[in-house]
């Protein structure tokens, strides 16, 4: 003890080693820290005083202040060198070039749940919406300005009834552990917006909180969100933290246990992340530490799953090389507390060899980048043929289906937070990042987008209806497709970030959501809506199980049939065929399990048509049903009209039909 004042108010007791953190306990709160190689920890408490943490458990310091509580302001010095406490779940704070300002505080745990239920949507009945914490509100209308941005913001009334009216069954958080702006960035008087910098895996990001207790605060919206039947999964960042590499500001683990937590190669920083550091998730403290923070999230927040940043970086054990059979995906994986939850992977990092769609364990979903590009590449009329779109409707069995795993391990999408918005993919070739201050060096080149005849914004009539024709297309298609849709929130509304396609660093307009949907956009909401319904309503169109075309012996229907315009039967020499750029499939869900309790239509036909020209397609008959109606048109949404099975409906240019069998 170094103030006597403080021992004889404050006096201090061995403690215990765990939690690791600041735990409080009826006397007051225990503290420990893992600093395997430390000579001298001390605890300091502004107001308070500072303690020497005398008592050592194997690699953790401990020490219980009596009559410390929640709001106590802590800060751990090791060596002399003052660091954050990574474990701390309250934290304010943030850079100064490579200095740290941050500040951790004792949490308060008690919260009133007041009955809060996860809602455990089921994978197949599963909607994503991706969005930002920040950005949904910054100009919602409907949502008081001095919540807006904030926890309390996204809980809004307004802003959830936005949500239902969409259809999304799950909110997809950008990150909000606490992170902070690289040095880097701010010198360029820009900012870290998306939030990919953490430095506190178990504190929510205080800004955006809109009063001075971000975890009662996050605990409020998600209760709110969870009485609305929305589920929240986060984005994580276990990846790397906001050290950086050599040079990097010493915030807490690289003062704490840098080999440790860090992985490291011939004496420098093992990145493969592109961020300076990698966390060696593979170790004791590391994989400790990423462990109790999921469980924090699940268990003390509520929150219900995670969608892990370049999980690849985490599949790797030893000197670095990938074996996600013996890394803490497994570990996760096996969790009791954890396996419950949705588990989402962004199954690739920074490196070469870091690329594993198709390759994560029973219990995982997976961003499916091939769904993106073949997509794209196929309302674009890049060629190519119809191959890849027709396995991407079908749920890429050949990427899931030999890990044994259902069309729910594909997440589908086509557009995302790091990319184009879904309005910029059908209005720009070429990205536009000058205003990222880099001379448009970042942010990725090949974006398979087409400006549709014009490079950005323009008046030209025909160009803006392909362009919207386009856009409803894309987004119907990730909707309709056997798998796991996920939408980029904005996307509904026609955002436009002009072509900038890396906006990570603006905290502003160009990156908030319009306040209301732009002109000549307002469609978008319509065609999520009424895709999302269909979804809901019929599980043949949200299969649990990969179709084959295996003929019913009941009803005499393949499960799945693809489709020609002419009615002719489907060769296999036509997937090879690079011109076609028409491709239909009808869907016969009998033997799904939906259906056997007499849920929604038996048959559904979608028909997509990328070409330059209207074409009438011949509906399927003989087994097949004997009336269709139509539920979607992206050419025309008033078009509802009813057609007898063997009869034509003409799909227009650039456009998608959706039929259902007629009662």
């Amino acid at each position: 003890m170094v103030e006597t004042w403080a021992y004889e108010r404050h006096p201090s007791a061995p403690g215990t080693p765990y939690p690791l953190g600041s735990q409080p306990v009826v006397s007051g709160t225990n503290f420990a820290v893992h600093a395997p190689r430390a000579r001298r920890v001390r605890l300091v408490l502004p107001g308070v005083g500072t303690y020497e943490l005398e008592s050592r458990t194997g690699s953790i310091w401990h020490v219980e202040v009596r009559g410390i509580g929640p709001g106590q302001e802590y800060a751990l010095e090791v060596d002399g060198v003052r660091v954050l406490d990574p474990y701390a779940k309250h934290v304010v704070g943030g850079l100064e070039g490579n200095t740290s300002r941050l500040r951790s505080y004792v949490a308060d745990p008690a919260f009133d749940w007041s009955g809060d239920e996860p809602p455990r949507t089921p994978w197949d009945r599963t909607v994503v919406y991706e969005a930002h914490v920040r950005g949904l509100t910054m100009q919602h209308p409907d949502v008081p300005e001095e919540i807006r941005g904030t926890y309390a913001g996204l809980a809004h009334p307004a802003v959830l009834d936005r949500l239902a009216d969409l259809g999304v069954t799950a909110v997809e958080l950008l990150p909000v552990h606490h992170f902070v702006t690289e040095p880097t960035v701010a010198d360029r008087g820009l900012v870290n917006y998306w939030g990919y910098n953490s430095v506190a895996y178990l504190a929510p990001h205080a800004p955006y909180a809109a009063t001075d207790d971000p975890v009662s605060e996050f605990k409020e919206m998600v209760r709110a969100l969870h009485a609305r039947g929305l589920e929240v999964i986060l984005d994580v960042v276990y990846n790397h933290t906001a050290e950086g590499g050599e040079g990097g500001p010493r915030i807490h683990l690289r003062a704490l246990d840098d080999t440790g937590y860090y992985r490291h190669a011939q004496g420098h920083y093992f990145d493969v992340t592109g961020c300076g550091n990698t966390l060696r998730a593979d170790s004791a403290p590391a994989s400790a530490l990423i462990i109790e923070s999921l469980r924090y999230w699940v268990r003390e927040m509520h929150v219900d799953g995670f969608r892990f940043d370049l999980t690849s970086a985490l599949a790797r054990t030893g000197r670095g090389r990938v074996d996600v059979a013996r890394s803490v995906i497994e570990t996760i994986s096996r969790d009791p507390v954890l396996r419950g939850v949705k588990l989402i992977a962004e199954p690739w990092d920074a490196s070469m060899d870091g690329y594993l769609v198709g390759g994560y364990p029973q219990g995982w979903s997976e961003w499916n980048d091939t769904f993106r590009d073949d997509v794209r590449d196929f309302w674009r009329g890049h060629g190519g043929g119809v191959a890849g779109i027709a396995m991407r409707l079908a749920g890429s069995s050949a990427t899931f289906e030999p890990s044994g795993r259902p069309p729910q391990a594909s997440v589908n999408f086509v557009t995302a937070h790091d990319g184009f918005t879904l309005r910029d993919l059908v209005s720009y070739d070429d990205k536009h990042n000058e205003a990222n201050g880099e001379d448009n060096r970042d942010g990725h080149s090949g974006n398979r987008s087409w400006n549709c005849g014009v490079e950005g914004e323009t008046d030209d009539v025909d160009v803006l209806g392909l362009r919207r024709r386009q856009a409803a297309n894309l987004v119907a298609t990730t909707l309709l497709a056997a798998g796991v849709p996920m939408l980029r929130a904005g996307d509904e509304l026609g955002q436009t970030q002009h072509g900038n396609n890396n906006a990570y660093c603006h905290d502003s307009p160009l990156t908030w959501l319009p306040p209301i949907a732009e002109v000549g956009w307002e469609h978008l909401r319509e065609v999520v809506a009424r895709a999302t319904a269909l979804r809901a309503e019929h599980p043949v169109l949200r299969p649990t199980r990969f179709y084959t075309g295996a003929v019913s012996a009941e009803n005499g229907r393949e499960d799945l049939r693809w489709l020609h315009p002419d009615g002719r039967p489907w060769a296999d020499g036509d997937w090879h065929d690079d011109g076609l750029r028409t491709i239909g499939m009808a869907l016969d869900g009998a033997s799904l399990d939906g259906l056997a309790a007499g849920e929604g239509a038996s048959c559904a036909v979608v028909l997509l048509n990328s070409g330059d020209e209207p074409v009438d397609w011949m509906l399927p008959d003989g087994p097949w049903p004997w009336k269709y109606a139509v539920a979607l048109d992206t050419a025309d949404l008033g078009h509802d009209g009813a057609y007898d099975s063997g009869a034509s409906v003409r799909v227009a240019a650039h456009s998608l039909v959706v039929l259902l069998e007629a009662s």
